[in-house]
Formats: structure tokens, C-alpha cells, sequence
């Protein structure tokens, strides 16, 4: 039978140029879906679990637009409620080079930051779930999110349900000092912690020696610190770390690494060049779920989410539109990008 994850957190309308436009140059923009939870759901869906999103939603065409995104790639929509005045769009601009790539956010009073308690009944929507992930972009939204966060990581908890965090810090959202405060209560909740190689310093302060992230200089041997503090102060079961050295806004060397509590597992290093970024981060967080929930080896586990994420920064659009046999290929060695014939 197959594992259930829920995932919950807010899809947006993504709104982006063509190419590598700037939005001062665009006449036309594409329209796509996406967003954390909603990326790791579509994910998981393809690798052949149970996936389900749950989020608010108006009952408008563009938010029915938005539920069936998610259902093309067979996610359970089921949970999702309906109601409230407005999907949340972001725009992104595409960087090339040394000119980074620019999110702009038009997310207010949407309808899962206007959201409220009675919207979710968490009893119901955990039947039958083996595990529940949601990022810190969505207690971000608003208290009345953060409160419904913890309501959903008590419930699970009381089901005994494996909970993961991807830690994801969006300063556009909320303050450093906010961020400390209400993930550092949710946390102590949490099974399975996701970071990138800036997050643990933004939201805890606990910061990797000898690492410049702007130089693209990232000291992997510096983050068995970092994830050994995180373990020390929140318990985590396993703290996995994406180390990402950024060359320009096209090539960057990507990594990761799979603390256990005991033992610290380094991934393999890709060097990529990136078609859309986007995503990347839900990416390796739904390849670990995956396979954690396949009893992968601690190192198998690392290299498969690792490579599930390299494959995403060759795919425009939030989603990870990938077999776990094309993940499982580039894990075992395969990075030729030969034609398949």
C-alpha cells in the first residue's frame, strides 16, 4: 500500500517573463502554479506516493485553476477549502550571469493568510497519513497561520504521524527575530528538519564556520556543526543541509548533506547549469522524503535527494516533473545527458 504525506502551505500564481526578460522589458507573462508544499506534493505524486495538499483556495476560476494544477499530476485536492477573496501571485524574473533572479511577491490577503482554525479539520485530513511537511514560508503568512501550523503539528503528533520542516526563510515575510521565535516553537514538534545553507544562521543564528555565501565559497565540514546544534536544541531524528555554491545566477555547485543524530552523510557534487531555480530546495526535500519512506540508507537517501534536485534545475516551472528511475540514474552515476534512444 502506498504512503500517504500531506503536505500544507500556500500555491501561488506565478507570473514570469519569457526567458530571460526583465519585467521593465515584458509585454507578456506566463502563467504557472506553484509553491513550496504544493512543489514537494507534485513531487511525490510522481514518484508514485499518496500525495495530498491542503490549503485555501477561492472558488473563482483562478483558484480553480490552481486546484487543478495539482490534480493533473494525480495530488488529493480533497482537503483543500474553498473560500476567501484572492490566489497569491509572485512574479519571477530570471537571472542570467551575475544578474540574480528577482521575486516579487503580490500575496496579501490571500486566502490561506486569511485563513482561520475552523478551515481545517486535521482529524480527518491525517487519516491514514504516514507523514506531514510544510516550510517556513507558510507560518510566515500570518499568526492565524503560524497558530494553524502548530494545530496541524500537534495533531499529527498525536497520530503519531513523522512531521518535516523545510526551514526556508523569506525575508520579504517576516523579521529574523520573528522567524526565531515562531519556528523555534513549531520545531520542537518536528521529526525532520530541511535547511539550505543560509537558513539555520537567518532563523537561529547558528552559522557554519568559514562559509561565504555571497563569494560561493560554502565549507561543507562547517555544516556538521550547524546540524549538530540544530539536533542538540530541537531533537531532530535527521537534519538535512542543501549546500549550494553559487558561481553566477546560471552555474552553481550543489550538494547536501544527512546528519542522523550519529553520523553525517555528504551527497556527491553536481556542478549545474540552470534552466529555472525555482522549486530546487522543495525538490531535494520531497526526494528525502521519498526516501526515508522507502527505508533508504542514509547515503542512498542523500544522493537520491540530491539528484532529484539537480534534475529539477533543468525544469522550467515550480515543479519537479521527474521519474524516480531518472532520479535513481544520476544518483548511481549517470551524468552524461546522452540522448535516451
Amino acid at each position: 500500500m502506498s504512503k500517504r504525506v500531506v503536505t500544507f502551505g500556500e500555491i501561488m500564481l506565478r507570473l514570469a517573463p519569457e526567458g530571460y526578460y526583465r519585467f521593465v522589458q515584458a509585454e507578456s507573462y506566463g502563467a504557472t502554479y506553484g509553491g513550496g508544499e504544493a512543489n514537494v506534493a507534485i513531487s511525490l505524486a510522481n514518484y508514485g506516493l499518496d500525495a495530498a495538499f491542503v490549503t485555501k483556495l477561492p472558488t473563482h476560476e483562478i483558484g480553480q485553476a490552481g486546484v487543478n494544477s495539482l490534480r493533473k499530476f494525480g495530488v488529493d485536492t480533497s482537503h483543500i477549502t474553498r473560500g476567501g477573496d484572492r490566489v497569491g501571485i509572485y512574479f519571477l524574473e530570471k537571472g542570467a550571469s551575475q544578474r540574480p533572479s528577482k521575486v516579487i511577491y503580490d500575496r496579501a490577503g490571500s486566502s490561506i493568510a486569511t485563513a482561520t482554525s475552523e478551515d481545517f479539520d486535521w482529524n480527518k485530513i491525517f487519516e491514514g497519513a504516514d507523514w506531514f511537511h510544510f516550510t517556513g514560508i507558510t507560518p510566515a503568512l500570518g499568526d492565524n497561520v503560524a497558530a494553524i501550523c502548530l494545530e496541524a503539528c500537534k495533531a499529527a503528533k498525536e497520530r503519531n504521524i513523522t512531521i518535516s520542516c523545510d526551514l526556508n526563510y523569506r525575508n520579504k515575510l517576516w523579521s529574523k527575530e520573528k522567524a526565531g521565535k515562531v519556528m523555534g516553537e513549531l520545531c520542537h514538534y518536528v521529526d525532520v528538519c530541511i535547511a539550505n545553507e543560509e537558513d539555520s544562521s537567518d532563523v537561529f543564528g547558528i552559522k557554519a564556520a568559514n562559509t561565504d555565501i555571497t563569494a560561493g565559497k560554502v565549507n561543507h565540514e562547517g555544516y556538521k556543526d550547524v546540524a549538530k546544534q540544530l539536533v542538540d536544541r530541537f531533537n531532530f531524528s535527521k537534519v538535512a543541509i542543501t549546500l549550494r555554491g553559487s558561481l553566477s545566477a546560471n552555474d552553481n555547485n550543489w550538494a547536501a548533506m544527512l546528519f542522523d543524530g550519529k553520523d553525517y552523510y555528504f551527497s556527491k557534487n553536481y556542478l549545474i547549469h540552470i534552466v529555472d531555480r525555482v522549486g530546487g530546495g522543495d525538490s531535494f526535500g520531497a526526494g528525502l522524503i521519498y526516501s526515508c519512506l522507502n527505508d533508504y540508507a542514509p547515503q542512498e537517501a542523500i544522493e537520491f535527494a540530491v539528484a532529484a534536485s539537480c534534475l529539477k534545475h533543468s525544469i522550467e516551472g515550480d515543479f519537479n516533473m521527474v521519474s524516480v528511475n531518472e532520479v535513481k540514474k544520476l544518483a548511481g552515476g549517470d551524468a552524461s545527458g546522452r540522448v535516451q534512444r
